[in-house]
């Protein structure tokens, strides 16, 4: 069997207690099927076992092949296992362990015992070494420099092959590694008892659906540093997980297939290759590049309707950009690469949706009741940690969690109260002025969909399901070009031959309104040279060019393009703008857009807007239209669509008083376009019309 689907990297903690994101807490990193996707943060590692032991059977149910990684040694050095359980087996130690290292709900354990217990059957002082306090569990150490004499190496052979400075006997003081594989091993000698698990390198691994390996975030550290702030356990399972990903199967297969000097001691996945997965982790994670013949049309097409090219691009283009995970409150206005998927609901917990008394509905009845308070109360982050008595009621304010023995709350001014009762008039509804756990996002479900362009609102949900980083697509950057020996730059000369470059501000400002990455790629005379290096060196991820996009002596982009096998001289039946050329340069797709400013604009909004939405990993946005009255009276030919530049006034349409495309003050006049059919039509004023506002294309 070869190749993995799904690859995810755990980040392990021995540390006591409920743990919040942060450090010393369990993260869990996943790349599937080519994706990066957000960090998961368990509070505790009964809560992380069982996640992993659901994950792992539901990708053997896809059909998919996981790897899964855990930063903590698999193994000890040579002698350590038969010297504690009688084997040779390291997975006999684990089931060893398994039996006798206890954790609680609360990740209370007893892993300084069992150590003790360990240290009791070797010679001398250790091998275990480090404790809270010197004085507790006298069979351990307080530090590594006072062990003596009992007969274990200080480190694997892995260990030493992938320059790893922490000690498997350690068990206080940062990094503690000996705890997490106290801690750990007991978890893996459960999970590889599910059906098709193996553990490697100890088993025959080839054929498993789900692999468990040792892995070192330390191979990877400059791609960690690199990662900047935020939580650096979260940054290493992504970066490490979308690192093994990259790796070539058989290459993956070549570093699995190490030969292991001393088997029992396991072996660090990738030990000796850390400057080949830290390239790997670094670099941003992008799609390969459109074909080259993306744009190209059915045999026998002329004429192409606008509705015929829309569904072309919208088959054929899909996300160029590359996926990057970010903080929560710097993720406005970037486009989720996954859905988003609850870490825990929302709201977490029943509870109060106003200021007043909770009592079991069951106590109550009709007519006038009294309920005696008990002690205390229960209010928002201060929760009741008691159980209210049926019968009895408790003082409780928005917000607040919802004690044992209370499903209903009635509103403090529907009550009177001397401190030691509450009185009001029943009957209340059961459940009423409460909020059920997860009425509004239960834990798991979608928050928000893959593709989903994030906005303000957003923030505030996925804050509140408890995702602290998304990952987003990068920003598609979109090179703006202009071309022509008659352009001049705005106020530069007085010359009346020369055309002053309206296009180029225009196109950059609309693709900064769309949430991407405008880049200026200047002007390039009537010169091909010139503008084949522009392009060489253009850095985008898809181009708009004006003018030169025709069959022309000097249209020299379509000349170009035509170079490179990949253009597509799209004759579109809509106006203003006919001519649409599209093609490919060196894996970036190029639009070449009219010179006429308002045919621009116009195919910028009608077909440049939705493809790069697609390109920058969104959905295919349709325009937002209106059915409003005609201001206007207009006689139309068949056989194009056409586009006019239209306002609203009083509720109807009006249209700029000429259609010339060369009436740019008709763009800022109006505030959208009427859009009238393919085929004959008639409008006198008072007639339905359709109108698109310059709002809905995102430019309001």
């Amino acid at each position: 069997m070869t190749g993995f689907d799904t690859f995810v990297v755990v980040d392990w903690s021995a540390a006591k207690g409920v743990r919040t994101p942060g450090k010393d807490a369990i993260w869990v990193g996943i790349t599937r099927s080519g994706r990066d996707e957000a960090p998961r943060h368990f509070p505790t590692r009964r809560d992380a076992e069982s996640w992993l032991a659901d994950f792992l059977r539901a990708e053997i149910a896809a059909g998919r092949r996981t790897l899964v990684g855990f930063d903590f040694p698999f193994g000890y050095p040579e002698g350590f296992a038969r010297a504690v359980c009688g084997s040779a087996d390291p997975l006999a130690l684990w089931d060893w362990l398994a039996e006798r290292i206890t954790d609680d709900a609360r990740g209370v354990n007893n892993r300084f015992d069992v150590a003790s217990a360990i240290n009791r059957m070797f010679p001398g002082i250790g091998p275990f070494w480090g404790k809270p306090q010197e004085e507790g569990y006298p069979d351990i150490p307080y530090r590594g420099t006072h062990r003596d004499g009992h007969g274990m190496a200080e480190k694997r052979a892995c260990d030493r092959a992938a320059g790893a400075s922490s000690s498997v006997w350690q068990l206080f003081f940062n990094p503690t590694v000996g705890s997490q594989a106290l801690m750990g091993l007991p978890m893996l000698s459960r999970l590889r008892r599910i059906d098709g698990v193996a553990a490697w390198p100890f088993e025959d691994w080839d054929e498993a659906r789900a692999v468990l390996v040792e892995i070192w975030p330390g191979l990877i550290e400059p791609a960690i540093k690199a990662a900047g702030d935020g939580i650096r356990d979260a940054h290493q399972v992504r970066l490490l997980a979308r690192a093994l990903s990259r790796l070539p199967a058989e290459e993956l297969r070549g570093m699995m297939q190490v030969q292991v000097q001393a088997p029992e001691e396991g072996w660090i996945l990738g030990a000796g290759h850390g400057e080949r997965l830290t390239a790997l982790a670094a670099s941003p994670l992008r799609p390969p590049p459109l074909s080259n013949d993306c744009f190209a049309l059915p045999p026998g097409v002329d004429w192409t309707p606008v509705d015929d090219a829309l569904a072309l691009l919208r088959d054929r283009l899909r996300p160029v950009t590359g996926i990057k995970t970010v903080e929560v409150a710097r993720a406005d206005g970037r486009i989720l690469a996954e859905a988003a998927l609850a870490r825990r609901a929302n709201p977490p917990g029943a509870n109060a949706a106003v200021d007043g008394y909770g009592f079991a509905h069951a106590a109550t009845g009709e007519g006038p009741q009294t309920l005696p308070l008990v002690d205390g109360r229960a209010a928002a982050g201060a929760p009741f940690r008691g159980t209210v008595p049926e019968g009895h009621a408790i003082r409780i304010l928005t917000g607040a969690l919802l004690p044992g023995g209370v499903d209903t709350v009635v509103l403090e001014e529907d009550t009177r109260s001397d401190g030691a009762a509450v009185a009001f008039n029943g009957p209340v509804k059961r459940g009423a002025n409460t909020r059920r756990a997860g009425e509004d996002v239960a834990a798991g479900d979608e928050a928000l969909p893959v593709g989903h362009l994030l906005r303000a609102p957003d923030l505030a949900l996925l804050s509140a399901v408890g995702l602290a980083e998304v990952p987003v697509r990068e920003r598609l950057r979109v090179g703006v070009l202009s071309t022509g020996d008659e352009l001049a730059a705005p106020g530069s000369t007085d010359d009346p031959g020369r055309t002053y470059d309206a296009n180029r501000p225009m196109l950059l400002a609309m693709a900064a309104r769309w949430g991407h990455s405008a880049v200026d790629l200047g002007h390039v005379a009537d010169d091909r040279t010139a503008l084949r290096d522009r392009l060489d060196g253009a850095a985008a991820d898809v181009i708009l060019t004006s003018g030169g996009a025709s069959a022309g002596d000097e249209d020299h982009v379509s000349a170009l393009l035509r170079e490179t096998g990949s253009l597509t001289a799209w004759r579109i039946a809509l106006k203003p703008g006919r001519p649409l050329a599209l093609g490919m340069w060196d894996g970036k797709p190029v639009f070449g857009l009219p010179g006429n400013p308002v045919a621009a604009f116009v195919c910028a909004l009608i077909f440049a807007r939705p493809a790069l939405a697609v390109m920058a990993g969104g959905p295919w946005p349709e325009p937002l239209a209106m059915q409003v009255p005609a201001g206007f009276t207009k006689r139309k030919k068949p056989g194009r669509r056409e586009y006019l530049r239209a306002r609203l006034r009083d509720g109807r349409a009006e249209v700029f008083a000429s259609e010339g495309s060369g009436r740019i003050s008709g763009l800022s006049w109006a505030d959208g376009l009427v859009e009238l059919p393919d085929g004959a039509v008639t409008v006198t004023e008072g007639d339905p019309v359709r109108f698109l506002p310059y709002a809905g294309f995102g430019l309001g």
